[in-house]
C-alpha cells in the first residue's frame, strides 16, 4: 500500500550522502477491470434457491478506498443477486446467489450485467456480461481437494518442468461428472508462463521464471464439470532464488592522476556493490589484491571507498594497476572485478644533486677565449 521511491545522493568535495524518499500517493485513475468480458454459467433447474456460483472479482489498481467496494446486477431480476464480501479467513469473494427454483421449460437462458464500483469520486465501474444457460439434472459442482495451492519452482527450472498439480471432484457420473481444467486469465497478463493440463490439472511451466523480476505468481484455475457447473481455486506459485547473477560493482568517483605528496587517508574512488539476487546469493564481500599503498573501507550501506594509507612516490612506482574483486556468498560464489589504473603525478620534491661533491680542472695560462676547460653534472 506504501510507494516509495528512495535514491540517494552523492555530493564530493567534501564528500556527504543523502538518503531521499518520495512518497507516491494514489488517485483513482483506474477502473474496475473484470478478467473476462462474458461469464457464461450452465445452471440445472433442480438447484436449490441460496446456491453459490462463484465469480472472479474485478481488479483495481487503485488502493484503499480507490478501489472495487461495491458489486450490482443490472437490470436486476427475481432469479439471481449479488453476494461479496471477506472470509473469516481474509480471502475476498463474489458470488451469484441463486433467489428462486428455476425452470428451463419457462426460461432456457437469461442474461444480465455484473457492475463493479470503486469508491473514487466521482466513482469509476466496471461491467461484465453474465449469461445463464439452465441445464437438467445436474446438481453437483465440482470441488477442490484445496482452496489455495501452494508451489515452489527454482528460477532455473528448464521449460516444462511441473510445478504442482490441481484436483477436484464431482460426485455427479458420466459427463456430468467429468472435469476439465483451465486457467482464468488474470487483469494484465499477456503471455502466461504458466500452462494447465485440461484433464489432469497438471501445471507446468512454458519458460523459465526469473526471480528478480517475480518472486511469485498468482494463478485462478476453473475447475468445469461437464454441465457447466464450476469451481475456482487458487494457485500460488513462489519462484526460488538461485545464484544467477554475479556481484555488480558501479563507480561513483575516482581520481587519477594522483599527486605523490598525496597524503594517507586521501579517497581515490568510490563505488557501491549490488546484487539481483537475494539471501546469501545477494550477500557481497569485497576485497582488494595485496596492497601496501591503497586499502579498502567501507563508507555508507554498499558503499567502499578506495584509499591510500602510505605515502607515495612517483620516482618509484608511477602506476599502481588496482583490482577490487567482489563476491557474493553463493554456492558456488560468483565474482566481478573492478579495475582501477591510478596514475602518480610528479611534484618537486627532489633537489639536484652534482655527481660528484667536487671538481678539480687544469687551464693552461696564456690560454685563448673560450677554450673549453671542463664539465659538471648534475
Amino acid at each position: 500500500a506504501t510507494c516509495m521511491l528512495p535514491f540517494e545522493l552523492l555530493l564530493s568535495n567534501p564528500l556527504q550522502f543523502f538518503r531521499v524518499e518520495v512518497a507516491l500517493e494514489d488517485i483513482n485513475d483506474h477502473s474496475p477491470v473484470f478478467p473476462e468480458e462474458r461469464v457464461t454459467f450452465d445452471i440445472t433447474e433442480r438447484s436449490d434457491p441460496g446456491s453459490h456460483f462463484p465469480l472472479e472479482g474485478a481488479r483495481d489498481l487503485d488502493i484503499g478506498s480507490n478501489t472495487v467496494q461495491a458489486y450490482s446486477i443490472s437490470p436486476e431480476n427475481q432469479y439471481f443477486s449479488i453476494s461479496y464480501g471477506t472470509r473469516s479467513t481474509g480471502k475476498k469473494y463474489l458470488e451469484l446467489v441463486l433467489e428462486k427454483p428455476l425452470d428451463r421449460e419457462e426460461h432456457a437462458e437469461m442474461s444480465f450485467s455484473l457492475i463493479a464500483v470503486d469508491g473514487g469520486s466521482p466513482p469509476r465501474t466496471g461491467t461484465t456480461e453474465v449469461e445463464i444457460v439452465i441445464l437438467d439434472v445436474n446438481d453437483n459442482p465440482p470441488i477442490f481437494t484445496q482452496e489455495e495451492y501452494i508451489g515452489e519452482v527454482l528460477e532455473n527450472m528448464p521449460e516444462g518442468s511441473v510445478v504442482l498439480t490441481v484436483l477436484a471432484t464431482d460426485q455427479d457420473s458420466g459427463v456430468y461428472g467429468e472435469i476439465s481444467y483451465q486457467f482464468s486469465q488474470a487483469v494484465g497478463q499477456t503471455e502466461s508462463a504458466f500452462l494447465i493440463d485440461a484433464i489432469s490439472g497438471e501445471i507446468r511451466i512454458t519458460k523459465p521464471l526469473d526471480y528478480e523480476a517475480a518472486q511469485s505468481h498468482e494463478l485462478s484455475v476453473r475447475a468445469r464439470d461437464g454441465g457447466g457447473l464450476s469451481a475456482i481455486c487458487k494457485v500460488l506459485v513462489a519462484v526460488v532464488d538461485v545464484n544467477d547473477n554475479a556481484p555488480e560493482v558501479v563507480v561513483s568517483s575516482f581520481s587519477s592522476p594522483l599527486p605523490e605528496d598525496t597524503a594517507p587517508g586521501t579517497v581515490v574512488a568510490l563505488f557501491t556493490v549490488r546484487d539481483r539476487d537475494s539471501g546469501a546469493n545477494g550477500k557481497i564481500s569485497c576485497g582488494l589484491e595485496d596492497q601496501l599503498f591503497f586499502s579498502l573501507r567501507p563508507a555508507y550501506k554498499n558503499y567502499y571507498e578506495l584509499v591510500t594509507v602510505s605515502a607515495l612516490d612517483r620516482e618509484e612506482t608511477a602506476r599502481y594497476i588496482l583490482r577490487v574483486t567482489a563476491a557474493d556468498a553463493g554456492s558456488p560464489p560468483l565474482t566481478s572485478t573492478q579495475t582501477f589504473t591510478v596514475d602518480i603525478s610528479d611534484v618537486n620534491d627532489n633537489a639536484p644533486v652534482f655527481n660528484q661533491t667536487s671538481y678539480t680542472m687544469y687551464v693552461r695560462e696564456n690560454n685563448v677565449p673560450t677554450v673549453f676547460v671542463g664539465a659538471v653534472s648534475a
